[in-house]
């Protein structure tokens, strides 16, 4: 599960709870633009998963420090570029 690795790593949050779901559904549901629905979509495209990941990762990372569950301390100043720096990159060096 990418995204809740992103969840996870975000706060440097492990718990789980029903408003942090809430809260990632909430933001997974925002994601989806009435471009989507026309096309019959009920998920954001998976070419912007990177983008939609980071957004939600944010969202549920605010929340957590809003409930006290958050473990990292300060938190970072923009949790989207947070959650973004620790997106694992499939870049590869080439050898040839």
């Amino acid at each position: 599960m990418f995204l809740a690795q992103i969840l996870n790593y975000a706060s440097w949050n492990f718990h789980a709870n029903q408003e942090k779901l809430f809260c990632f559904a909430e933001a997974l549901a925002a994601q989806v633009t009435q471009e989507n629905f026309d096309k019959g979509l009920i998920y954001p495209p998976f070419k912007n998963i990177r983008k939609i990941s980071a957004e939600i990762a944010a969202k549920v990372a605010a929340k957590a420090y809003e409930l006290g569950l958050a473990t990292r301390v300060p938190p970072p100043r923009d949790l989207v570029k947070h959650a973004e720096s620790c997106m694992y990159s499939p870049s590869y060096r080439s050898y040839r």
